[in-house]
């Protein structure tokens, strides 16, 4: 029996850990989705399904509250399916191996699927007590928030009626988010070009590891590293010091999580093996000096590697290495109205070799759509100088903050009966379903709320405890007062 299933709310870490035993991984939802079904049917509630995949179960007022408004409750049922290197692991067949450690509920080597997970079991532990006062309740599930928000674009007029709507995905307990950026994907690609390697090679295999990664929204700013950028920038140095080649180089997985760790295959003259690994130590010593507060556990290793049979290009791979030096990560802006508050970023999120190509991913957000699409446009030009084809995605909108709005204002005095003191009140750089929902049903008043949710979309993941609690709480009374 799970540890998980002594914790407060008992029947929200019941269900959330019957969530992490079932496999969703964004686009392979159809597991998660027939649980919910089950659910439903289980609890004798009404529910129906889109074209999509996206459910809504619906919960009839308690008596005397038929005259409240209807409230939607949503999450998205997908997630970041991110494990560590040395981690065997199916997500679409194995089930989330969750622990307890002291204030923190983690997953042994994976993303944990906090996100949602939790706003989906508060969802369900709302809808199977009766124990709670609220007016008609509609607990919306989206699909393929992760990879593509198209669950939430997929909502059409009149799937849901409520004109309030409590999102639970947000992951700093004690904030309210009234707002999000927008984002963009720009993708790149290098036709693959390679020649023979001489007998007289050698070859090495360089590890970059033990970033703390993160999410390339909430996490951007905070310095954490990228390992495809420091990657780059030691095979440039040996690359001008001792003309090395290229075999492959890869890192990253998702364009919505900074990359934690990324690996090359060299190859060079053995003439200069030795005074290439001294140049590997020397900079993985300068590299740790430069991110010891910030990633403690980086690592930059090399070990000999079989020699391979092809290098890329050498034309080619000074293209590739320009391209990843000189494309731009990390925050851009700051928001002029919001202290605090990420305005512009872009993520170097990912470089893959297949059979024919090298394709390069990468992400924008922006809270002012004019300095996203110029975002989009600086990355697009680097690779446009580095004669790579690319092209960029229409991307999410954001939320537009609205200090008026009465669903906040009964936000902050539950809060404030509840833990005595004015929650923060925010925008996030990440991208929401809010932006898109506000847009597909016009006039809905929004906020979203949610535990702490740290590392997310990394095998860091970790959720609070106590945090859960209080946030069961907060939407408790948010739903007896609306």
């Amino acid at each position: 029996m799970s540890e998980l299933l002594n914790l407060e709310p008992k029947a929200v870490w019941k269900y959330f850990y019957e969530i992490t035993q079932v496999p969703r991984p964004s686009k392979k939802e159809e597991k998660i989705i027939a649980y919910l079904e089950n659910f439903a049917k289980s609890k004798n509630l009404e529910y129906k399904k889109d074209e999509a995949g996206n459910i809504v179960i619906i919960k009839e007022a308690v008596k005397g509250f038929e005259n409240r408004k209807t409230v939607v409750l949503q999450s998205h049922v997908d997630m970041v399916c991110e494990k560590n290197s040395d981690k065997v692991f199916d997500f679409e067949n194995d089930a989330i191996e969750c622990y307890v450690d002291g204030e923190w509920v983690k997953a042994k080597g994976t993303t944990l699927g906090g996100d949602d997970g939790i706003g989906m079991a508060v969802q369900l532990a709302i809808l199977d007590t009766d124990q709670l006062k609220h007016g008609k309740i509609e607990c919306l599930f989206t699909v393929d928030e992760e990879t593509g928000l198209s669950g939430a674009f997929a909502l059409k007029p009149g799937f849901v009626s409520g004109k309030t709507l409590i999102n639970l995905d947000s992951e700093d307990w004690g904030e309210v988010f009234i707002g999000c950026a927008g984002g963009r994907d720009t993708r790149a690609s290098f036709e693959l070009d390679s020649e023979y390697v001489p007998h007289s090679y050698k070859s090495i295999k360089i590890e970059v590891k033990g970033l703390p990664g993160g999410h390339s929204g909430d996490d951007i700013h905070k310095g954490h590293g990228n390992s495809i950028k420091i990657l780059t920038r030691l095979i440039w140095i040996l690359e001008k010091k001792y003309k090395i080649r290229i075999h492959k180089l890869e890192g990253g997985n998702l364009r919505n999580a900074i990359p934690r760790e990324a690996y090359a295959i060299i190859l060079f003259d053995s003439a200069n093996e030795s005074n290439i690994e001294k140049e590997i130590e020397k900079f993985e010593a300068d590299i740790k000096n430069e991110f010891a507060i910030k990633a403690p556990d980086l690592s930059v290793s090399h070990a000999k590697n079989e020699l391979p049979d092809d290098m890329i290009d050498h034309y080619l791979q000074m293209r590739l290495l320009a391209s990843l030096y000189a494309c731009p990560h990390g925050e851009m802006a700051w928001s002029q109205t919001m202290p605090g508050l990420v305005e512009t970023s872009t993520n170097l999120a990912s470089v893959k070799f297949t059979e024919k190509n090298i394709e390069i991913g990468t992400s924008q957000r922006s809270s002012v759509e004019s300095a996203l699409n110029s975002m989009v446009s600086m990355v697009q030009s680097v690779f446009m100088l580095a004669g790579a084809k690319y092209e960029s995605g229409d991307g999410y909108p954001g939320w537009e903050p609205k200090l008026d709005s009465p669903l906040l204002d009964t936000t902050k005095k539950s809060f404030i009966k509840l833990f005595g003191n004015e929650p923060v009140v925010r925008a996030i750089h990440a991208g929401l379903e809010c932006g898109i929902i506000g847009k597909n049903f016009e006039g809905m008043d929004m906020v979203s709320v949610g535990p702490d949710v740290k590392g997310a979309h990394s095998p860091d993941e970790r959720m609070n405890i106590k945090t859960v609690k209080y946030f069961y709480d907060l939407v408790a009374d948010m739903l007896e007062n609306i």
